[in-house]
C-alpha cells in the first residue's frame, strides 16, 4: 500500500443514530462530512469517549457516505461503554481519518473479503468500492455463533456473496472462517482480511498456498494514533514500501524492520509481513 500525506484531523460531531445489533454491539452513526470525504477504505478514527476521564480508542471507520460516517464495535471495557452509552444529539469527538487503508488500485474483477468478529467493521467500505467498480466480492463471515454474524445482510444487499462460518455451526460452515476460504473451489484474484491475529496468519497461510496476493487490517491496541510512542510495532521486510524510513535499516544490516500498525498500517500487504 503507498503511504498516503495524512488527512487527519480532529472532528466535534453530533451523534446522529444508533442501533444495538447484539448485545454489547453497537453501530453509532455521526455527521462528520469532512471525515466522510477524507475516508478511504480501511482507515480508522480514534474516538473521545465523552467526559475525557478515559484515553481515546481507536475504532475501523465502518461507514461514510453524505454527511454521515459512523464506527461498529463490542463493547469490551470502560471506553467502549462510554461510547455504547451516547444517543442521538449527544456530542462525539473524534480524530481521523488516519492508517494506511486497503489498496483497491489493481482493477481486480474477484475478491475475497475475510472477516472475523469485529473485524466487519473495517471491510464495509472496500466491499462497497469494489462493488461499484464491477467486482464479484465473497464475503466470508466468521464468529462465534450466527447471533454475533452482525449486519451480515447488509452486505448481501449491498451485492456481496456471503459464506458464513460458525464455531458452533449454528450457521454455514462448522468451523473456522479461513477453513471455508481454503475449500473455495476457486481462488480468487485478491483477498482482504480484518479480524484476529491467529484469524490473519490463518489466512496469510491460505493465500501463500493458493499463490494469491492478500491485504491483512491487523488488530492492535493503540496508545496514541498518530505513531509517537511505537508501541504497535510489527515485523515487515525492510524492503517493503511501508517500511518506515526512519530509523534506516541500512545502519543495522537487517532485512527486517519494525512499522507501526498505525501509521505505516493498519493494512499490510501479507507476503511483507514477518511476524
Amino acid at each position: 500500500m503507498p503511504l498516503l500525506e495524512s488527512t487527519a484531523r480532529v472532528h466535534a460531531t453530533t451523534v446522529v443514530d444508533r442501533r444495538e445489533l447484539a448485545a454489547g454491539i453497537i453501530v453509532l452513526g455521526f455527521d462528520a462530512p469532512e471525515l466522510v470525504a477524507a475516508t478511504r477504505p480501511g482507515q480508522y478514527l480514534m474516538a473521545i469517549p465523552p467526559g475525557g476521564e478515559v484515553c481515546a480508542t481507536a475504532l475501523g471507520i465502518y461507514e461514510a457516505q453524505g454527511t454521515r460516517a459512523s464506527i461498529l464495535f463490542f463493547v469490551t471495557g470502560k471506553r467502549t461503554r462510554a461510547l455504547a452509552e451516547l444517543r442521538p444529539g449527544d456530542a462525539l469527538t473524534v480524530m481521523g481519518p488516519l492508517g494506511v487503508g486497503f489498496d483497491l488500485s489493481g482493477g481486480v474483477r474477484d475478491v475475497a473479503i475475510v472477516a472475523g468478529g469485529v473485524g466487519i467493521a473495517s471491510v464495509l467500505l472496500p466491499a462497497q468500492a469494489l462493488l461499484r467498480a464491477g467486482a464479484r466480492v465473497q464475503l466470508y463471515y466468521g464468529a462465534r455463533n450466527a447471533a454475533l454474524l452482525v449486519d451480515a445482510e447488509r452486505f448481501v444487499t449491498e451485492g456481496c456473496e456471503l459464506l458464513a462460518a460458525t464455531d458452533d455451526g449454528s450457521r454455514g460452515h462448522h468451523g473456522y472462517v479461513h477453513e471455508a476460504l481454503a475449500r473455495a473451489p476457486h481462488a480468487p484474484d485478491l483477498i482482504l482480511a480484518c479480524g484476529p491475529t491467529p484469524m490473519l496468519r490463518a489466512v496469510a497461510k491460505v493465500a501463500a498456498e493458493r499463490r494469491v496476493p492478500a491485504q491483512l487490517s491487523l488488530e492492535e491496541t493503540f496508545a496514541c494514533g498518530v505513531g509517537g510512542c511505537w508501541g504497535c510495532v510489527v515485523p515487515i521486510a525492510a524492503t517493503s514500501a511501508q517500511a518506515p524510513s526512519f530509523p534506516p535499516a541500512a545502519l543495522g544490516g537487517s532485512d527486517v524492520v519494525n512499522a507501526r500498525v498505525c501509521t505505516e498500517g493498519p493494512v499490510f500487504w501479507a507476503h511483507d509481513l514477518r511476524w
